[in-house]
């Protein structure tokens, strides 16, 4: 079997709407690793959109899954229960940085556990107005569309989209937009478009993925809760692509000194089994109505299975930990890397969520160019890299936390060749 052979018949098979980076076909996977249909090797920093933190395949998620098989693979929660999904709640409630008792319900997709989260807080609040922020990527259902911040490629021919959904500016030094500036977006937006008393929520990725993998500062985290506590608006964290040990912390929001009062979770949660989550205070959380919240596949019982093995994983390997210490030699060979590589902008990172920006040397200008440029000089070594940003100008490094010490090594050795080049 070839890539090309198979690159044909998805052509024909498949629609163009389903993107489709890579030209070639994964054939199996261990750790860091993928190897295609024709026997070629590749480092995987990309880890299925940040959803491998504890790699492909870990034996602990392969034996959950076993044995969860050999018991039953689905009955739907919401008929017949399972203790599985009631104790990963017990453990999301006592780890989610939430003020006061907690409470945690599963779905299947990012996308979902966002708009469930929307109407958890319009159930709660009464209000239908919600606010979020220019290029943040929420998903891409018709409200999740509706809060993402970024236009192509994910609503390019597909509006109309929900109302009572405005952006706002999100901090970015690099472009010369500080908390101040976000906050007086905001203030535009009450004053201009939406009263703050209908405002259900704010949703926000503290550290935005397809937007760049721009870093929330603390004191606009700090202001947003504040503006939140004023005037009766919950504060949601879209920690889809943040959680789960990937910043440092297993979430981004516990290296700020304010809590959300809800957290939607996804990608690493489960290791590669399609699962979600949504977790918030608890009088928040019981707003719906019993049958409100739920879906045939919501806490599938495998999944279950292999979230309990992902969060026995972060901790029994200490991924938090060893997302600190491989983030900041990233860092420190990015940092090395822009002393002679006048196209590096900007360099940023909060633990292993680290990006890389470039702007052409000649008119200071973000340079999709130049990002393809590096990607494809990487890929010819064998290194997976992805791109993000509104400008298409970001590479964002998503390896698994598990990759052993000699590939991460052998792997900035490839990222060096290609940014001296």
């Amino acid at each position: 079997m070839k890539n090309a052979e198979l690159n044909q018949r998805r052509q024909d098979a498949t629609p163009r709407g389903v993107g489709v980076m890579c030209g070639f076909y994964a054939e199996r996977a261990e750790n860091a690793t993928l190897w295609d249909v024709e026997g070629k090797e590749v480092i995987d920093f990309a880890s299925g959109i940040a959803v491998l933190n504890t790699g492909h395949r870990h034996p602990k998620v392969i034996a959950a899954i076993e044995k969860q098989l050999q018991a039953f693979t689905h009955t739907a929660y919401q008929i017949v229960p399972y203790e599985s999904y009631v104790s990963l709640a017990e453990r999301i409630n006592q780890r989610a940085p939430i003020a006061g008792p907690c409470k945690t319900a599963f779905f299947t997709t990012g996308a979902e556990a966002v708009e469930n989260a929307v109407k958890i807080a319009r159930a709660y609040t009464g209000r239908p107005g919600l606010i979020t922020f220019g290029g943040g990527f929420h998903g891409r259902t018709y409200m999740t569309m509706a809060l993402t911040g970024k236009v192509a490629p994910y609503k390019l021919g597909f509006g109309p989209f929900p109302g009572s959904v405005f952006h706002g500016q999100y901090p970015n030094a690099l472009y010369g937009v500080t908390t101040e500036d976000a906050m007086n977006s905001l203030d535009r937006l009450f004053k201009a478009d939406i009263d703050p008393k209908q405002v259900a929520a704010i949703v926000l990725e503290p550290v935005q993925g397809e937007g760049g993998f721009n870093v929330a500062p603390a004191d606009f985290m700090q202001a947003l809760r504040a503006l939140c506590d004023q005037h009766g608006i919950l504060l949601i964290a879209d920690e889809v692509q943040t959680g789960f040990a990937r910043t440092g912390k297993l979430f981004a929001m516990e290296h700020y000194s304010v809590k959300p009062d809800l957290i939607t979770m996804a990608k690493s949660l489960a290791g590669g089994m399609p699962l979600s989550a949504v977790a918030g205070r608890a009088e928040v959380m019981d707003a719906p109505a019993p049958g409100g919240l739920g879906g045939t596949y919501a806490g599938n019982p495998l999944a279950v299975a292999a979230a309990h093995a992902v969060l026995d994983v972060i901790e029994e390997e200490q991924l938090c930990q060893r997302a600190q210490r491989l983030g900041q030699h990233l860092v420190e060979v990015l940092q090395q890397a822009r002393k002679t590589s006048p196209a590096i902008a900007d360099v940023r990172a909060q633990g292993s969520m680290v990006a890389v920006e470039f702007n052409d040397p000649a008119t200071g200008k973000p340079s999709a160019d130049i990002t393809r440029q590096v990607q494809q000089k990487v890929m010819e070594e064998g290194l997976l890299l992805l791109s993000c940003g509104v400008n298409g100008n970001v590479i964002r490094f998503l390896y698994p936390l598990t990759i052993p010490d000699d590939q991460f090594t052998k792997a900035m050795g490839i990222l060096s060749r290609a940014l001296a080049h």
